[in-house]
């Protein structure tokens, strides 16, 4: 999957990085890719910002209660079963 999209041997595009980001939280990257993911994060902030955020969603996710999903009430639950349907259909 890294190979992909590949510009010069080592480097990295972010639409990579994006791609294989869960592969790297849970250590299930070979030791060239990961090598090469993070340089790209030395080299990106951008990157180095949206492995933060993704290590925060994944704690704060990882605290949800049924008690929090069920204080969404029924609108805001709707739209984000919504937008996760979406998301798995490719829009």
């Amino acid at each position: 999957m890294l190979r992909m999209f590949r510009r010069r041997r080592d480097d990295l595009l972010c639409v990579e990085f994006v791609e294989a980001v869960t592969d790297y939280l849970e250590g299930a990257m070979d030791r060239r890719d990961r090598a090469r993911l993070e340089s790209h994060l030395r080299a990106c902030p951008g990157c180095t910002r949206y492995l933060a955020q993704m290590r925060t969603a994944i704690d704060l996710t990882g605290r949800l209660r049924t008690a929090d999903v069920d204080a969404l009430g029924a609108d805001a639950r709707a739209e984000l079963l919504a937008a996760f349907r979406a998301y798995r259909a490719g829009d």
